[in-house]
């Protein structure tokens, strides 16, 4: 029975720490890459050169003209073979000491007038490579021919003493790259230390400060939401820091608001639970059945306030959520009859009346339960706080850009005075008679900020009341 190999946790730690990416080793890798691409830029380079050379420059043709005419003082056919083969030799040296093997140069001296052979070396008859036809006395030229599969490059040249003919093997292309490559690593292995290590130093210099940024954030309590107070003298450094003190200034505003929140909740929520336990112990302790039957009533009335009041904090809970519903398509027009349809018995009920000013359809795409919570919201708030015999009038229009949302009542109004601070939440104003929990109009603001739009409170029907106006970008019809 095998066993599967266990490898220790140190080293699966350490494994882990190495495979983290990092920017000191990013910047070394980048390096390694740069000068992998310098490397073939001057290959490259080097490259484009000899085939420039080689086709526009031939240094063949030249080394041959200038060693024949070297020779041409020469008559004594034993110091001529002499100074062609100590020449032969010395070249040979030099190709191997330039790293041009395989490449092999062969030099070979005739009498012009015999054609006898003064000078060849050995290898040079088994290549059976001819003297051109047309090679005329004070002539030479270059030809390239291909014997065993091998291309060659021959000088033949003559004076009125003597012939020399040179051959040598035509360097290959890769031969050249693989040459030249290779003689071009230990300069830039040379050079590669002093690149990397500054750029190391650099590197982990430059990110000490943003570790010491990330130090001190992590000593920080949970609670502290003051400025970081770094003090940053870099100037990369100093938006980051900017950045982490506006975030930190936004939650030190939100941490507040819900904290007011939270009191103002458990201050409103207090009273009708009070009264829901004075009632309950009424009916509990009476003995009399219309005691009983007022303190059900105002029982009921103190839940239903409780039960609206959770449903508020709840659908401004929603609204307060970063992540935020899709877009839908939908007619708005016709969605708005059959909200106003549900608000209809409840405005029967206090005998006001609703009316609707909308064209037949309007397609858009909106966020459907933020604008159900302000729709929803503003006729309930009108109906509740119009008088009786009154009227709600609700406005619906576009101009291609925005949606225009338009609420008013004839009812008692808000006061000039007031009118900033509807949107308070459990701000109620005085002097209403009407029950309420103080959040429908937060919720409205809430929502309509959700959107990306703006509502505003001013005057009601025929100089009466109170209207809200709101308007709402609208990103695509449908």
């Amino acid at each position: 029975m095998t066993h599967p190999i266990s490898i220790p946790r140190y080293m699966r730690t350490t494994w882990t720490k190495l495979a983290e990416p990092t920017l000191v080793r990013r910047s070394v890798v980048s390096v390694t890459v740069a000068f992998v691409l310098v490397w073939a830029v001057l290959l490259s380079y080097n490259f484009i050169n000899y085939k420039h050379t080689i086709t526009n420059d031939p240094g063949l043709l030249k080394y041959g003209d200038a060693l024949l005419d070297s020779l041409t003082p020469i008559t004594d056919p034993g110091q001529a073979a002499a100074a062609v083969s100590a020449t032969n030799r010395w070249v040979n040296i030099r190709r191997r000491q330039n790293g041009l093997l395989p490449g092999v140069a062969m030099h070979e001296l005739r009498d012009s007038a015999t054609g006898h052979v003064v000078y060849s070396p050995p290898g040079l008859q088994d290549l059976d490579i001819a003297l051109p036809e047309q090679l005329n006395v004070n002539g030479s030229l270059i030809s390239e021919p291909v014997v065993q599969g091998q291309r060659y490059r021959v000088y033949a040249g003559q004076n009125a003493r003597w012939t020399l003919r040179i051959v040598e093997m035509k360097r290959a292309d890769a031969h050249f790259l693989q040459s030249s490559g290779r003689n071009l690593v230990p300069y830039l292995l040379l050079a590669a230390p002093f690149v990397l290590l500054p750029v190391w130093l650099s590197v982990r210099n430059g990110l000490r400060p943003l570790q010491q940024l990330a130090h001190r954030i992590a000593q920080r309590n949970t609670d502290d939401l003051e400025r970081v107070g770094f003090n940053a003298r870099h100037r990369e450094l100093k938006p980051l820091e900017q950045s982490l003190d506006t975030l930190l200034a936004r939650m030190r505003q939100k941490v507040e608001r819900e904290r007011a929140f939270v009191q103002d909740a458990a201050h409103e929520i207090r009273t009708p639970l009070a009264v829901i336990t004075a009632q309950a112990h009424v009916m509990a302790r009476s003995q009399s059945e219309d005691e009983r039957t007022q303190a059900q009533a105002h029982l009921e009335q103190a839940i239903a306030r409780t039960s609206h009041l959770a449903q508020q904090l709840l659908d401004l809970a929603a609204l307060d959520e970063a992540q935020r519903p899709a877009p839908r398509d939908l007619d708005v027009a016709q969605w708005l009859r059959a909200a106003l349809a549900q608000a209809a018995p409840q405005a029967m009920a206090q005998q006001i009346e609703l009316s609707l000013d909308a064209p037949d359809t309007l397609p858009a795409r909106l966020d459907l339960p933020a604008f159900e919570s302000i729709v929803h919201n503003l006729i309930d708030n009108a109906v509740r706080y119009a008088t009786a015999g009154g009227n709600v009038a609700v406005g619906l229009r576009h101009d291609g850009a925005l949606l225009h949302l338009v609420v008013q009542d004839d009812g008692p109004g808000i006061p000039v005075t007031e009118r900033s601070r509807v949107f308070e939440r459990f701000y109620r104003g005085a002097g209403h008679a009407a029950n309420g929990s103080g959040l429908g109009l937060a919720i409205v603001q809430q929502a309509v900020r959700r959107m990306g739009g703006q509502v505003q409170v001013g005057d009601g029907l025929n100089g009466k009341g109170v209207g809200f106006f709101v308007r709402i970008p609208l990103p695509r019809s449908a």
